[in-house]
């Protein structure tokens, strides 16, 4: 063999060196982005303990140390190498950041995002760079229900179960209940919260009538007062809102001292966020949801997965975990779970279609509730959801909440092939309460 030979042999072989190392270390390692609000008046209540939820099981997942049954390291086997990316900024820069963590970056999984906006504009996007990515949190409806997609997952349910389940909340709890209003933000979340609302009550309260002078305030706007004045005018029994962020702490200090909840029932659907941030300056009374059956409304559930959650979390943070903490360790675990039975499934480490698969239309026990990918083709999830009132518990020093129900999701979430507005309008027929 000549010197050229030789070499061109050598070369040949380094370079199948160095495929085979390249092909191990993906199979050694998946790499992780994970973004959530991380500045601006989202971070707090929504954004930190978003984060700090999928941190902690991520650590857990690569030490092996969750409860059975996922008590495996990694997924399939692979270390979980994360990055914490910031959601603010708006829509278009979450595009950009995306396209910029899947081509550039080469993330192979998206895990996260709180916004409807971020989801809506982030959706078909997805599906163009053909990345599996899970939405922990963002509630609109219209992801699936306007499209089928095929690398999105959302691994809890949309908004339409939180207002269903408020419907009835009001109805179980409040039957004498004359009229209501809402107040919600004026962009999708908000528009889309207070339509599924509004006609639960037509269905569930039909004597029940809304009030023609709705509040819409801009999303982020910090000031509450014109808003207050025209809710306390109005005659309406009930205040509907899906206020979070800021806006929602923002809006309960400003309306505490006007005295609104004192003339009012108050639904907050994503009120347990503020239960642990503001304490003893939650006022008692307020009806409150969480997103699905999360944070303060599912302190009480026993379950070896559940208490790990709450002692990891309190021991870890210093303080109990909020909806966003479970919601997105809820999507870690589900991404978890689904490389695992890909790769019993495989025979050895999964492609990203195998985890898709597995993926699709998987039933699973979560920290606090069962999860099923039941809708939009097995890539959108149902899990029960919970309704409580605010309640300070004077003996422990802490928030609490009484007069709590839960609601299966077949009574508040569509089934298979029908949209939300439809299936409300139609009567919810086959809601299984």
């Amino acid at each position: 063999m000549n010197k050229t030979t030789m070499l061109r042999a050598a070369g040949i072989g380094l370079a199948a060196m160095v495929a085979a190392s390249g092909s191990a270390l993906a199979q050694n390692t998946v790499k992780v982005a994970v973004p959530a609000f991380l500045s601006g008046p989202a971070a707090g209540p929504f954004g930190v303990p978003a984060r700090n939820g999928a941190e902690m099981v991520i650590d857990a997942i690569n030490n092996g140390k969750l409860p059975a049954p996922y008590d495996s390291k990694g997924f399939a086997g692979a270390t979980i190498e994360v990055d914490f990316i910031d959601e603010s900024g708006g829509n278009t820069k979450q595009v950009a950041e995306y396209r910029n963590l899947v081509q550039k970056r080469g993330m192979n999984v998206i895990i996260g995002y709180i916004s409807s906006g971020s989801c809506a504009a982030l959706a078909p996007v997805v599906d163009e760079l053909k990345t599996l990515t899970v939405f922990a949190v963002c509630g609109t409806p219209r992801v699936f229900e306007e499209a089928k997609r095929q690398y999105v997952f959302r691994t809890m349910s949309h908004a339409t179960a939180d207002n269903v389940a408020a419907a009835h909340y009001v109805k179980d709890m409040f039957p004498d209940v004359k009229s209501y209003t809402g107040v919600n933000q004026n962009y999708a979340w908000g528009q889309d919260s207070w339509r599924d609302f509004d006609l639960s009550m037509q269905q569930l309260m039909p004597s029940t009538k809304a009030s023609d002078k709705l509040q819409f305030p801009k999303i982020f706007a910090g000031q509450y007062g014109s808003e207050i004045s025209a809710l306390s005018l109005d005659k309406s029994d009930l205040i509907h809102s899906s206020f979070w962020d800021g806006d929602l702490e923002g809006f309960i200090f400003q309306a505490t001292a006007r005295g609104l909840f004192k003339q009012k029932k108050v639904v907050f659907t994503v009120g347990g966020t503020a239960a642990y941030r503001l304490g003893k300056k939650m006022p008692d009374g307020l009806i409150l949801g969480a997103r699905g059956p999360y944070g303060i409304l599912v302190r009480d559930r026993k379950t070896a997965l559940n208490e790990w959650f709450i002692n990891t979390y309190k021991d870890r943070y210093g303080t109990y975990p909020s909806g966003p903490a479970y919601q997105y360790g809820q999507a870690v675990l589900a991404t978890k779970i689904a490389y695992d039975k890909a790769a019993k499934a495989a025979g050895g480490f999964p492609s990203q279609d195998q985890v898709m698969a597995a993926l699709k239309g998987l039933e699973f026990e979560s920290f606090s509730t069962t999860v099923k990918m039941a809708l939009g083709d097995g890539h959108q999830a149902v899990t029960e959801n919970v309704y409580g009132i605010t309640n300070w518990n004077a003996d422990d020093a802490e928030p609490g909440v009484r007069d709590v129900k839960f609601y299966p999701a077949e009574c508040i979430m569509p089934p298979a092939g029908a949209t939300s507005e439809d299936w409300i309008k139609g009567g919810m027929k086959g809601a299984k309460c």
